[in-house]
């Protein structure tokens, strides 16, 4: 029996486990479209407000779940507003799937309505850009790209479709399921010299991240290193990956790196990192560890031979998968009990802090969260200075989940949070939002109205692009440019979205209004009042102008 290209291409989708597919409808791809009306509750389409939006929801459904989120987008502007997803699941090494319309091949070329060659703007940003000209070929394409996404270093594959492919009759086949793609393994020699390079150190150190850990490589990861003493360091943004309650875990190595984190890097002499692609923020901008060759003995195991020796070059390089490998660990033994406790020491001594000047304290609101949040809670949240509080003063257990962009990306966590609650309904999200970072994506909440996935929004409002002030007082003390905002009501704003709102003025009021947040059947948010003076946890931003002025002077 003859199908259309999109017939062909949502029987695929099902056959390798696809459940949801997040996208702004479009006219150039309307025959897939056509054949999501006959998948419902199997595989349904999540109408999102914004390309931006959805692509942002895939890519975060594809780091929470391990599975390729999928984004369906029209041709042209759909698919430049996509592109913040794609460059996002990317920096995140998160598998994504993007789907976007095109021109038919009978116009291609001639810059046509909307026309974009997707392979050359996404050439450099995706993992793979492809477009499918032969409509006998999708299922062809997608098994490529389902495995391509998941193998190796996960990350983000762009598919285009001409319209009139997708309107083509085809005898081809779908695809009747996935393939198992094993993780590469690690050679008994390679292991062996593993434990001789960990037994020989005087401070060893292990350093993982990434999203494609099950939760039997997290405990087998974990079980190795309380039997060998030997602390643990998440890459930027991946400290739900390990459990924080371990007492070998010593904190994450991002934006804001605490000073023992930066100390426990410099100073170990052998580094095992596994999983990790040794991104700016976990290097501090390269300058922990010598480039091209560390001081440190680095130990790098990664499952694509693309990430081992392409900054550092390591004393050991090892392709294999973070389960497998972890799996195959045996404890070592060494003289470093006191070099362990230090580090564990320093990361818990993090979360004491004075009082802020802000009405509503936040270093108060975070230990409140860590009380009464359910173990398997998920927390999301974009970019700006407010990320501290989820990212430096929450403590992951094995089953929550930290849901925040490697890319830096602002308008992210609501999205994410969106995508956590479609996934999961019953599951308890909160999206941390500066005021600032909300609006990036705030329409969003009529996704989450029309398919009750309504998370608790807590949104920091200061009235500032907060990060660029901080730079701007650092750089340019006292000469505020561009970084002022004057803000809707926020409160009326999620109410006209069908949630429960309100505005919290005191950190007194903080736990009645988050418990009433709990409570709502139809998700919440929470403006809370804070001071632009509370930027940071430790310093306000009158002595960062200060600080500033003063090296000013003394030049």
């Amino acid at each position: 029996m003859k199908r259309n290209g999109g017939q062909v291409l949502v029987d695929s989708l099902l056959a390798l486990g696809a459940t949801k597919a997040f996208g702004v409808p479009g006219e150039s791809y309307l025959a897939v479209l056509d054949a999501l009306h006959d998948t419902k509750d199997r595989l349904d389409f999540v109408n999102c407000r914004n390309e931006g939006g959805a692509a942002f929801m895939a890519a975060a459904w594809g780091k929470l779940t391990g599975q390729p989120g999928i984004c369906m987008v029209t041709r042209g502007p759909g698919v430049t507003n996509a592109s913040i997803g794609v460059h996002t699941a990317m920096q995140d090494s998160a598998p994504m799937i993007l789907f976007v319309g095109q021109v038919g091949t009978d116009m291609k070329g001639r810059e046509a309505f909307q026309e974009i060659d997707y392979r050359a703007v996404f050439g450099t940003m995706a993992k793979w850009a492809v477009e499918i000209d032969d409509v006998g070929r999708i299922p062809e394409i997608l098994a490529r790209a389902w495995t391509t996404a998941l193998t190796g270093r996960p990350g983000p594959v762009v598919i285009a479709l001409p319209e009139d492919m997708l309107t083509s009759l085809t005898d081809a086949a779908p695809l009747t399921g996935v393939a198992r793609v094993r993780e590469p393994a690690a050679d008994t020699a390679a292991l062996f010299e593993v434990r001789e390079l960990l037994s020989a150190a005087k401070r060893p150190l292990i350093l993982m991240g990434g999203c494609n850990w099950t939760a039997e490589g997290s405990r087998a990861l974990q079980a190795f290193a309380e039997a060998s003493d030997i602390p643990v360091i998440a890459a930027f943004r991946y400290q739900d990956q390990f459990d924080n309650f371990s007492p070998v875990f010593a904190g994450e190595a991002g934006v804001g790196m605490p000073a023992h984190v930066r100390r426990l890097i410099t100073d170990a002499d052998t580094i095992l990192a596994i999983n990790v692609r040794f991104g700016e923020m976990t290097t501090d901008g390269y300058t922990l560890l010598s480039v091209p060759v560390p001081v440190q003995k680095l130990i790098h195991v990664h499952a694509s031979d693309r990430e081992i020796g392409k900054i550092y070059q390591p004393t050991l390089g090892i392709q294999a998968g973070p389960n497998t490998f972890a799996a195959s660990l045996t404890p070592v033994a060494g003289a470093w009990a006191d070099w362990r406790a230090r580090a564990r020491a320093g990361w818990e001594t993090g979360f004491d802090l004075p009082p802020l000047p802000s009405p509503v304290d936040m270093g108060v609101a975070t230990a409140h969260l860590r009380d009464v949040l359910p173990d398997d809670a998920v927390l999301t949240n974009g970019a700006g200075n407010f990320t501290v509080w989820p990212n430096k003063f929450y403590k992951f257990g094995p089953k929550a989940r930290l849901l925040a962009p490697q890319s830096g990306a602002m308008g992210y966590g609501l999205p994410a949070a969106i995508a956590a609650k479609v996934a999961d309904p019953d599951r308890t999200v909160v999206c941390f939002a500066g005021d600032g970072d909300f609006q990036m994506n705030c329409q969003e909440l009529a996704t989450g109205l029309q398919y009750g996935a309504q998370p608790i929004v807590l949104l920091l409002n200061n009235g500032i692009y907060g990060t660029i002030r901080a730079h701007q007082e650092r750089h340019y003390p006292a000469r505020v440019s561009g970084t002022d905002m004057v803000n809707p009501d926020f409160v009326a704003l999620a109410r006209a979205y069908g949630m429960h709102a309100e505005r919290v003025e005191t950190t007194a009021d903080f736990p009645a209004a988050f418990a009433r947040a709990r409570a709502s059947a139809t998700g919440a948010l929470l403006d809370l009042v804070i001071s632009p003076e509370a930027l940071t946890p430790r310093q306000t931003l009158s002595q960062m102008r200060e600080a500033a002025l003063k090296a000013k002077e003394t030049q």
